[in-house]
């Protein structure tokens, strides 16, 4: 089991790698979109660095977005997923190591970049740490949340918008919770009660999300 785990991960990352234009276009997104918000609200500074936190985590909300439907669309088309239940391991362990490659590859790069454009939003120098940490926290609940909408439109040819319906809702305690900690942070208040919900967010996405996958794909496949 553990070897199916680390070569599906291993597969998954890799062919993300080599093919480049999908991790890049995540990437690019998630700097037009954060860079574009100083031209639309103006120099002020101030104003920027009271919702620099808000920018950074949309954006990278929207970013993720761009690549879930590759977490299981090209299995399917040719014919791996049929595969996969077949596997000699529960295919709920497959789903978890696709969850967490899309995480390495499309929202762990995004961490590594958003310091950098924290700069240009005017972020308080002392919440750098605390924007990190909080993504690094709450962006897998986008990965494994966006693979559960990803199984569930896997078998339609254009479940491109419906994903992004079903998924955003989703989403929204782990925007709401990751903005919560950064901005705590800039005020030097109290973090801890916001970084366990948001932690809370993550752990019951990282447990549950896999099984219910397992049950939408194994649905379609019907």
């Amino acid at each position: 089991m553990l070897f199916i785990f680390l070569t599906v991960l291993k597969r998954d990352v890799l062919l993300s790698w080599r093919q480049g234009s999908a991790g890049f276009m995540v990437v690019a997104f998630f700097i037009i979109v954060t860079s574009l918000f100083p031209f639309a609200v103006g120099p002020d500074k101030v104003a920027l660095a009271k919702i620099s936190a808000g920018i950074i985590w949309v954006a990278a909300l929207l970013s993720c977005l761009l690549s879930l439907d590759r977490i299981f669309h090209a299995d399917y088309e040719d014919g791996s997923l049929d595969q996969y239940l077949l596997a000699p391991c529960p295919l709920e362990v497959i789903i978890f190591a696709k969850s967490l490659a899309h995480w390495v590859t499309a929202n762990l790069p995004l961490i590594i970049i958003a310091p950098a454009l924290g700069i240009t939003l005017n972020l308080p120098t002392h919440a750098y740490g605390m924007l990190i940490f909080s993504m690094m926290i709450g962006t897998p609940a986008l990965s494994f949340i966006g693979a559960l909408g990803a199984a569930l439109t896997v078998t339609l040819k254009r479940g491109g918008v419906l994903l992004s319906l079903l998924i955003l809702p989703l989403y929204v305690p782990v925007l709401i919770f990751g903005v919560l900690c950064v901005e705590a942070a800039i005020a030097g208040t109290q973090v801890s009660s916001h970084m366990m919900l948001l932690a809370g967010v993550s752990l019951f996405s990282v447990a549950l999300a896999p099984w219910a996958a397992a049950a939408a794909i194994r649905v379609g496949l019907e």
